[in-house]
């Protein structure tokens, strides 16, 4: 077990309200701008297609994950992250702005040009979010011992998915009694101003300088550190096959609300509750499994989180009626939970510290392509054959996600640094 430095111990506590402060205006932020709700029901005004809808939480995904494996070896020369953290959220904070912007001009634009440039916004933001990823999670990983970084991060995103809910039910109230797109405007505002003093509190966070960094005139050159650990880590190269998969497994799930709202012509304050059913789940997920993934083991929570897929699909693709879709959300955010909490959590554990920034990096931009390819396949297969295929589909990927955490990834040891 890593030994944690004095300077980490003293300013625990501090660190951990920050942060979790942080989460909290993040997730109000997030609710009023969700790109799995609010900004597909803004982007269902603007176009029928399920392939265009179902993109939009892939565009973010993608954002997140591409860009963290170029970043990892300027990450890797750094002895304090929170920098880099400042300089880069900026652009994942801003384009709520230029949402905001986008749909009050829709009357006067029409949606031939606001569809294009509500794209290039998410695009922006998506990039934005990818940028910060890797010196984020270095930053939380250097200033939270190693024993509980499971239980930090779960909680952390726990945090955030209770002020999600709430925003998230305050959003659908919105939309209901403001006529569109002025609602939609009104609520994108509020989520800039949220993510503002957000960044208030990142911004508070107390850092220590590293002592050890990746590079070095005495060390290898990145991209020499990454194929080196692809080489000879067999156990991370099943998790990456394992975190591809999964991007199969869940392409259904960025279809959930559109076929809500064109199915059983739900409403957007129902969207909201359907929202907050998400963020509850993830609330309960976040603050259980990252605890029990600290004590049983993390590769246990990604096998429930790929039953989850599983089950969410099934009731999804039976559902008769909008009720149903209620555990088919739950099931979801336990999923989500999987994958990403627990996922960062079990990511932080592989190699030493000098090399966490090539491992978070690689665990994210290799599996980029399989995230905007599994929309595209979901879309082009609820166009053309129906929602039902799709659904099905991401169940059959959720047990063979199973299967593969079962037979072949095992969870990594925690080394010395």
């Amino acid at each position: 077990m890593p030994t944690t430095p004095p300077e980490v111990r003293e300013n625990l506590k501090y660190n951990v309200v920050v942060n979790l402060t942080d989460a909290a205006f993040f997730g109000l932020g997030w609710g009023l701008g969700s790109f799995g709700t609010i900004i597909p029901l803004f982007v269902n005004q603007l176009t029928n297609s399920a392939l265009l809808i179902g993109l939009i939480p892939a565009i973010h995904a993608v954002g997140w994950q591409l860009p963290q494996l170029f970043t990892a070896g300027w990450v890797g020369k750094m002895r304090r992250f929170k920098p880099a953290v400042l300089a880069m959220t900026i652009h994942e904070r801003v384009p709520y702005l230029g949402l905001a912007l986008a749909a009050l001009l829709l009357p006067i634009l029409g949606a031939a040009i606001i569809l294009p440039m509500t794209f290039l916004l998410l695009i922006w933001q998506g990039i934005g979010s990818g940028v910060t990823a890797n010196a984020w999670q270095s930053l939380i990983a250097k200033i939270i011992p190693a024993e509980a970084r499971g239980t930090f991060f779960g909680v952390q995103a726990a945090v955030a998915n209770v002020f999600i809910s709430f925003s998230a039910v305050g959003a659908g109230y919105l939309l209901e009694k403001m006529a569109p797109p002025y609602g939609f405007a009104l609520s994108f505002l509020l989520a800039a101003l949220m993510m503002g003093i957000s960044y208030i509190f990142i911004a508070l966070t107390r850092e220590p300088e590293s002592v050890e960094i990746l590079h070095s005139e005495s060390t290898p050159h990145f991209w020499q550190v990454a194929r080196e650990i692809l080489r000879r880590d067999a156990n991370f190269r099943w998790f990456l096959a394992f975190r591809v998969l999964f991007q199969f497994a869940t392409m259904g799930f960025a279809f959930y609300i559109v076929f809500g709202l064109r199915r059983f012509e739900m409403s957007a304050l129902v969207a909201g509750f359907l929202t907050a059913a998400l963020t509850i789940s993830q609330t309960v997920g976040n603050a259980f499994m990252g605890y029990l993934g600290d004590r049983l083991g993390h590769r246990l929570m990604l096998i429930a989180g790929a039953l989850a897929v599983a089950f969410s699909s099934i009731l999804a693709w039976y559902a008769p009626s909008v009720e149903w879709l209620y555990p088919v959300f739950v099931l979801a955010g336990l999923a989500n939970v999987s994958f990403w909490t627990i996922g960062m959590a079990i990511t932080v554990q592989f190699g030493r510290e000098s090399e966490r920034p090539v491992y978070i990096g690689l665990s994210n931009t290799l599996i980029a392509p399989a995230t905007i390819l599994a929309p595209i396949l979901g879309g082009w297969m609820a166009d053309s054959a129906g929602f039902e295929l799709t659904f099905l589909l991401s169940a059959v990927g959720g047990v063979l996600t199973a299967l593969l955490l079962l037979t072949l990834v095992k969870d990594p040891q925690q080394s010395t640094a």
